[in-house]
């Protein structure tokens, strides 16, 4: 039962329309992937006034599957107007 933690940077100037289009992007899924959970977060970059970085994180009760995951990243190249380098994406599994 995975887990995805994706993270990436943007510029301040662009924290408006950025959140808009993430939470549009997360409400999409969640509607299309029933039981799905996602959060969306972000901070001040360190090193980099101008920059925050944002992090969306999914799950669901029966876990991340490949399927979900490329839907997730489908639906996440609407993000990249305001992105300032790459998405990483990290999967954790819960401890028993």
């Amino acid at each position: 039962m995975r887990e995805l933690f994706i993270y990436y940077q943007a510029s301040a100037a662009h924290a408006a329309p950025l959140e808009a289009a993430a939470r549009a992007m997360q409400q999409r899924l969640r509607a299309a992937h029933p039981g799905l959970q996602a959060r969306l977060l972000r901070r001040e970059a360190t090193g980099a006034p101008d920059a925050l970085t944002w992090m969306e994180t999914y799950a669901r009760p029966a876990g991340i599957d490949d399927a979900l995951r490329a839907d997730i990243e489908q639906a996440a190249e609407a993000l990249a107007p305001w992105l300032s380098g790459p998405r990483h994406t990290e999967a954790f599994a819960p401890c028993a």
